[in-house]
């Protein structure tokens, strides 16, 4: 029991020094195919020491009906265009949706700190096809950017990518036995 509870306290000493918030992240890093997700990116640092002052991230292909949270000091808008796979709900098909969403902070004042961290969250449906979604984000600053997009060529693993998109794992509840509505 001892060295369990002094393994998972490593474990948490190395997140809370940095390394485990090195990139942009989702809360829930998994959902359910074909259902509403509430996309909550983590940004645990800035520009080196620079504040972010924008956030733009890309709506993968298949995530539909994605809308912004507002955030207070922040500019939301969105880019429409026409969408890669389009797509039926409630009765009618869409072939244009929202490509991108942007946060800009209203000032310096606004930007957020490079030693602070926070959330910027959207809300769509995921495919109902099961696999993974990459966002890319890119992270402004007054000075550079972070342009979190690295995909892996094949499976999952962000394992030696520099600067990793932001992965939701699509699941098939049904095969797995569960009940959804």
């Amino acid at each position: 029991m001892k060295s369990s509870f002094a393994s998972i306290a490593a474990a948490c000493a190395l997140c809370l020094g940095g390394p485990c918030f090195a990139h942009v992240v989702l809360q829930d890093g998994a959902a359910a195919a074909n259902t509403s997700y509430r996309a909550t990116f983590r940004v645990g640092h800035g520009c080196g020491d620079e504040a972010t002052s924008a956030m733009r991230i890309t709506i993968p292909a298949g995530f539909n009906g994605a809308q912004p949270m507002p955030k207070a000091g922040w500019t939301v808008s969105t880019k429409v265009g026409p969408l890669a796979l389009p797509y039926e709900s409630h009765g009618m098909k869409y072939t244009e949706g929202v490509l991108e969403i942007s946060w800009t902070a209203n000032g310096p004042e606004n930007a957020l700190p490079a030693a602070y961290y926070d959330e910027f969250v959207l809300r769509g449906t995921t495919p109902a096809k099961p696999g993974p979604l990459w966002f890319k984000v890119l992270q402004s600053c007054a000075k550079g950017a972070n342009d979190w997009a690295e995909v892996p060529a094949s499976g999952t693993s962000t394992k030696g990518l520099k600067s990793p998109a932001a992965l939701l794992e699509v699941l098939d509840v049904q095969a797995a036995g569960a009940h959804a509505h």
